[in-house]
């Protein structure tokens, strides 16, 4: 369903996402985890279409989505949803 191969995303001179590559396959959960700045909101980010990958590809449905606008991606219904803490802060 989702595969990323050589991912590489830099902001100006500095090199974000190195070279990461994973697979999801249909009906799978993955998670994604890392310490403070290991680059797990930016690979999110290109994966969603907000930020540009200088190198690699991301497949969905076998079709290229990388350097696609992040409207295109979501209307081919890959869409990101973040944690959003305090989405209901008045709530208890």
């Amino acid at each position: 369903m989702l595969e990323i191969k050589d991912l590489e995303v830099y902001y100006g001179a500095i090199h974000a996402v190195k070279g990461i590559s994973l697979r999801v396959e249909d009906g799978q959960i993955v998670t994604l985890i890392g310490s403070n700045g290991a680059g797990k909101s930016t690979t999110l980010h290109t994966i969603s279409g907000l930020i540009k990958p200088r190198s690699g590809s991301i497949l969905f449905d076998g079709a290229e989505i990388a350097g696609t606008p992040a409207h295109q991606i979501v209307a081919s219904g890959l869409v990101q949803v973040p944690e959003g803490r305090h989405v209901f802060a008045n709530m208890s």
